[in-house]
């Protein structure tokens, strides 16, 4: 059986070592210009060659996006940027619009080009059009349902990846005008405000200044604001259909969020793959996958066409059960470890270290010491302590604390 390819998303080179230090197969990331998260860490050149040369030493693949709606104006200096993406090695370029496509294809015709989302490929004769354009990978529409998704892949002969996880616009694959019209930043350019995710009233045209709130009820409030996609109950039916790449949403997300949802996926790949005639699926994981900062899940259009039990629309509210508080910096041997801490952590707290094959260990802080051996109390954000562990530990495991 074919194993797909686990995608992550790495906003900044911390978040791209997380991804990798958990298992992802392949990272996707931006450079300052040209892709549709300008609001993310993004990568610098100097930091895109760290980034990619440490992911191709762990055999980990990288592509890069450059998927924004190209103007006349974003055209001058867009060669030059090809090219540094070209001579740093990155694996695949991620495009949606034609201009960018035409150039990339003229200009650095030996690199991989993958279309994005936002091209809203819903059919198999598009994604033959877009083959027919020199691309290579399609990123199919999250509007398909599951038995689209396999019909497509069936058809083609061309590599398909799909998102398994993470936040959805409500806009057709993200083609959403609300943040250009209410805060002119330009959702397609990389500037989106994210509108959708704001509370709203409604006023009648005739009584202007009576705002009436718009109210969730049992049936919904089906407004703007989408809750997250989350598909990892379906790892089986879309290995089974031949999907190439299992894409998660998040290069805005923090590396809690980019750590732990690669985590679990990548477990649950490697058992199926492992025994698929007797893997069963574990609710432990989509509490694991709760622990992030999220909103409520859904498996949004996958099981079905878009009625209003597939697709709902709630509050902006975030749900996040625990807090990222450390990061394993060093194994100093003698069981100790030195940590990065991110929030508070205290004597008598307990807190969860998240292993890079899956595990979870336990730990009641009983004493915490500080850079120069003395023995604290209270650690702050930014503080390096040094914590005594009767369990394995990599650096760059997470430490999380129940709220």
């Amino acid at each position: 059986m074919k194993k797909p390819e686990l995608l992550a998303p790495a906003g900044n080179l911390e978040k791209l070592k997380v991804a990798i230090h958990y298992g992802a197969d392949a990272v996707y990331l931006s450079g300052k210009s040209y892709g549709l998260r300008s609001f993310a860490g993004n990568f610098t050149i100097p930091q895109m060659e760290e980034g990619i040369k440490l992911a191709h030493k762990k055999g980990v693949k990288v592509y890069v996006t450059v998927n924004i709606f190209l103007r006349n104006d974003d055209m001058e200096k867009l060669a030059d940027y090809l090219s540094n993406l070209e001579e740093l090695g990155v694996d695949a370029i991620i495009v949606s619009d034609p201009g960018i496509i035409l150039i990339a294809r003229n200009l650095v015709n030996h690199v991989p080009l993958h279309l994005s989302t936002q091209a809203n490929t819903t059919n198999r004769r598009s994604v033959e059009f877009w083959k027919d354009q020199g691309i290579s990978r399609v990123n199919l529409a999250r509007e398909l349902s599951f038995s689209e998704i396999k019909y497509t892949r069936e058809k083609v002969d061309i590599e398909i990846e799909t998102f398994v996880h993470g936040a959805m616009c409500i806009s057709y694959s993200g083609r959403c005008l609300l943040s250009n019209y209410l805060t002119h930043r330009d959702s397609n350019r990389g500037e989106c405000s994210q509108p959708c995710r704001w509370k709203y009233m409604l006023m009648e045209e005739s009584r202007p200044g009576i705002y009436l709130p718009i109210f969730e009820d049992d049936r919904g409030s089906y407004i703007l604001s989408s809750e997250d996609l989350c598909l990892i109950e379906y790892i089986p039916d879309l290995i089974g259909a031949g999907v190439d790449s299992l894409k998660i949403e998040g290069r805005m997300k923090g590396i809690n969020y980019v750590g732990n949802v690669v985590r679990v996926y990548r477990k649950a790949i490697d058992e199926y793959l492992d025994n698929p005639d007797k893997y069963e699926f574990r609710k432990e994981w989509l509490e694991e996958l709760k622990k992030v900062s999220h909103r409520n899940y859904t498996t949004g259009f996958f099981c079905e066409k878009s009625t209003r039990g597939s697709q709902n629309y709630s509050s902006s509210s975030y749900v996040q059960t625990h807090d990222l508080v450390g990061v394993v910096r060093d194994v100093l041997g003698d069981n100790e470890i030195k940590v990065e801490v991110r929030n508070q952590i205290r004597l008598g707290d307990e807190v969860e270290f998240i292993g890079k094959s899956g595990e979870i260990n336990h730990l009641f802080l009983e004493k915490m010491t500080n850079e120069d051996d003395e023995t604290i109390e209270i650690a702050q954000p930014n503080q390096i302590v040094i914590l005594t562990v009767n369990f394995p530990t990599s650096v760059t495991d997470l430490i999380l604390k129940q709220k």
